[in-house]
C-alpha cells in the first residue's frame, strides 16, 4: 500500500482538542462528530476507520483489543487502533505525536499500540 503518514480518527470518548493539536502539528485527525459517527457502536466506529483508511485512537481497551483479536483471526486488516489511558489533552496528543512521528501507516497496519 506503501502509505506514509497515519490518519487518525479519534473515538467520541477522545476529547476533540487533541484533535486540534495534532493537527498543528500538521497531521490529518478526525473526529466522530466531523465524521458524522457521534452515538454508533464501536463496530460501526471500527468499521468507519477501516474504510476511511484511519488509525482508530480510543480510550475503550478491552472492547477493541477483542475487536483487534477478532480482525486478525479472521484475516482482515485495519489500519491500527491506538489504545490511550485516559490523560490531558495535552499529554494525550504529545503521546500520539511520538507515533505520528515516529511510525508509518504501513507499519502501523494491524498493530495496537498504547499510549
Amino acid at each position: 500500500m506503501n502509505k506514509l503518514f497515519i490518519e487518525v480518527y479519534l473515538d467520541e470518548d477522545v476529547d476533540v482538542l487533541i484533535a486540534e493539536l495534532i493537527r498543528a502539528r500538521g497531521f490529518s485527525a478526525t473526529t466522530t462528530v466531523e465524521a458524522e459517527q457521534l452515538h454508533h457502536d464501536d463496530d460501526a466506529q471500527l468499521a468507519y476507520a477501516v474504510a476511511h483508511d484511519k488509525t482508530f485512537v480510543t480510550h475503550n481497551r478491552a472492547d477493541f483489543e477483542k475487536r483487534a483479536e477478532a480482525y486478525f483471526a479472521a484475516g482482515h486488516v485495519h489500519p491500527g487502533i491506538i489504545i490511550a489511558v485516559r490523560r490531558s489533552p495535552y499529554e494525550i496528543a504529545q503521546r500520539l505525536l511520538v507515533i505520528l512521528n515516529n511510525v508509518t501507516a504501513d507499519e502501523m497496519r494491524n498493530q495496537v499500540r498504547y499510549i
